[in-house]
């Protein structure tokens, strides 16, 4: 893993971190829910609440991998957790290491803000994904089930009337 650094992304960065999520929907057979532009990236991730942060890997002077976070919630520890939304390494720079060095650091960045966890999810038929997870002693929350409101439902549910007694 030689000459491999990590850095905090900054602004300037929009480009390049477009083109690492639009990689990952690719390989994650996702790429049509990526509706995101560098607009929307830019307003999210520094503007005047930035709502995640990003980590970006370089082998040498090559952009080589990234990690979006933010911080959660644990009422049950009464500390904040670390969300690793996304982890992504080129295809031709696997098996470097490189995914692990980003990995520990945000391991790193947790330990250093008190989290009480640091997690993230994976798609069920990423086999290399869950077997390298489990070889650095992470564990399948598999009695949890993930549910998720978007688009027209999102907003229907933002709509609806509530009546309470």
């Amino acid at each position: 893993m030689t000459n491999f650094s990590i850095r905090q992304a900054t602004e300037q960065d929009i480009p390049l971190i477009h083109s690492f999520i639009r990689q990952l929907a690719d390989y994650e057979r996702l790429s049509h829910e990526a509706v995101m532009t560098e607009e929307t990236l830019r307003e999210s991730l520094f503007g005047p609440r930035p709502f995640a942060e990003v980590l970006l890997g370089y082998a040498g002077e090559t952009p080589a991998a990234f990690a979006v976070f933010f911080h959660n919630f644990s009422t049950f520890r009464g500390r904040p957790g670390l969300y690793l939304e996304d982890l992504f390494v080129i295809p031709e720079m696997r098996g470097r290491g490189f995914g692990r060095a980003l990995l520990v650091e945000l391991a790193k960045i947790a330990v250093e803000r008190n989290c009480g966890r640091f997690e993230w999810a994976v798609l069920d038929w990423n086999e290399p994904a869950i077997g390298f997870y489990k070889k650095l002693g992470a564990i399948a929350m598999d009695e949890w089930t993930i549910f998720r409101v978007t688009g027209e439902a999102l907003e229907r549910l933002a709509n609806t009337a509530v009546k309470t007694c």
